[in-house]
């Protein structure tokens, strides 16, 4: 019987002492481990942007020790740092995602990659538009978007755009492995869609939309 290891990370404090986050995680790792045997469970509460893990090396060590694979429910629960799941993979700990358990070492690497260059684009063009406005002698804050509703507001729409671009991502890396394995852009849609992804806008993927995604994410 094949056995793994659970590693879960939320990224606050208060998220870990809530279980915010976690209970998600640990109904992925279910769902994928189904009979097969969990030898052991780690959670880390640390920032993706944070490459010091204690639980997570606990971790590798155990599945090491018990030639166990290493289960993560998800992809970016390891880490925002493409270097570092680099490192993971060649440290000779074999490890599985739920999200994408057909993923091979060359797409995992892609989407790593890819995950790590939005993020970094996103970054850019937010300092060179505050940069650009500050030139024009424009005064960065409302005092307005201060109050504790808007706060929520823009709190919200924040979260819901990182979940757009994270399904998207996601979504990305499915479609690069399946055109790999022959897919065509139509039955890429179907599979995603079995597997309850939606475009950015809440919508099924026609094989328009995939085509624009693999366009999207091998530009």
């Amino acid at each position: 019987m094949k056995s793994y290891v659970a590693y879960l990370r939320v990224s606050t404090q208060k998220q870990g002492q809530s279980g915010l986050g976690l209970e998600a995680q640990r109904a992925a790792v279910g769902a994928f481990t189904q009979a097969a045997h969990l030898v052991g469970e780690f959670v880390e509460v640390e920032s993706g942007k944070q490459n010091q893990r204690p639980q997570l090396a606990a971790a590798m060590v155990l599945a090491k020790a018990k030639g166990a694979t290493l289960l993560i429910a998800k992809l970016d629960r390891l880490s925002r740092n493409a270097g570092f799941i680099f490192q993971l993979r060649d440290a000779g700990v074999d490890f599985v995602c739920c999200d994408m358990p057909d993923a091979n070492t060359l797409t995992v690497g892609i989407f790593a990659v890819l995950a790590q260059h939005e993020r970094e684009l996103i970054s850019q063009r937010t300092k060179a538009a505050l940069a650009a406005k500050q030139a024009q002698g424009a005064v960065l804050g409302t005092p307005a978007n201060l109050t504790p509703a808007a706060t929520q507001k823009g709190r919200d729409r924040n979260q819901a755009n990182a979940r757009a671009n994270e399904h998207n991502e996601r979504a990305a890396a499915h479609i690069l492995l399946l055109r790999e394995k022959g897919f065509n852009y139509s039955q890429i849609a179907a599979k995603l869609n079995q597997l309850r992804f939606v475009t950015r806008t809440g919508k099924v993927f026609r094989a328009e939309q995939v085509k624009r995604l693999l366009l999207r994410a091998t530009a």
